[in-house]
């Protein structure tokens, strides 16, 4: 098994800001980011929103099994901050200033041009386990708060990362590549965001490249 490059069995409060273990507090993004996110869930109505829908979600059906790949993105999240936090710390610092880069462009939208999408079918006309997981999402996910998606920011930023890794094989990162194109299709598949939304998050995302990688770049030269 892989040895790991940071022995965090020393890991203390009082050592955590120390040059060996202060990447870890990155992680506090997501402390600032579930708080604005309930607030914008919770605060502002869905009648405030403005509703995003273009042709193209009308010709992309509702289908239940993407919603496979759309919670893979959770463990992706997860797997890949994991990973980087074991084995190569730089690489979990640049996935978590992309993460907390679109989080904070992400919210500001979010308040200042509050958006809705109504594209959920009203019911479902096959009854599996696909759309049980569906409707859960539903139930636990409002329709506020899409435009630009952040499903779709987190996965073209883990890729970013992971097509970096030096560690990483070739079909891995090929793997990784397939998943996150899954997953950014799965969001208009599933009727959780409107194909503009998907587009958004493309600039959004170009900015925290340029920020997290490109800018030091044209430092350096």
């Amino acid at each position: 098994m892989k040895k790991p490059i940071i022995n965090y069995k020393n890991l203390k409060l009082s050592n955590i800001t120390s040059p060996e273990y202060n990447h870890i507090l990155l992680l506090l993004g997501w402390v600032f980011y579930f708080v604005f996110f309930f607030l914008t869930e919770n605060l502002i109505p869905a009648e405030n929103c403005y509703p995003v829908h273009s042709r193209l979600d009308d010709i992309i059906p509702f289908c239940e099994v993407f919603i496979v790949p759309y919670v893979g993105w959770y463990f992706l999240i997860v797997g890949s901050l994991l990973y980087f936090l074991f084995y190569n710390p730089q690489n979990f610092k640049n996935l978590q200033k992309y993460i907390i880069i679109t989080q904070v462009i992400a919210i500001t939208i979010y308040i200042l041009l509050p958006t809705r999408q109504d594209l959920r079918p009203n019911e479902f006309v096959r009854d599996n386990i696909f759309t049980d997981m569906v409707g859960f999402i539903y139930s636990i996910d409002t329709n506020t708060g899409v435009c630009p998606s952040l499903h779709v920011a987190y996965s073209l930023g883990i890729a970013s990362v992971w097509l970096r890794e030096k560690s990483a094989s070739k079909p891995f990162k090929l793997f990784i590549v397939i998943t996150v194109i899954l997953i950014c299709m799965s969001v208009a598949f599933v009727k959780q965001h409107s194909v503009l939304d998907i587009f958004a998050a493309i600039p959004m995302c170009l900015f925290a490249e340029w920020f997290v990688f490109l800018r030091h770049k044209k430092i350096k030269s």
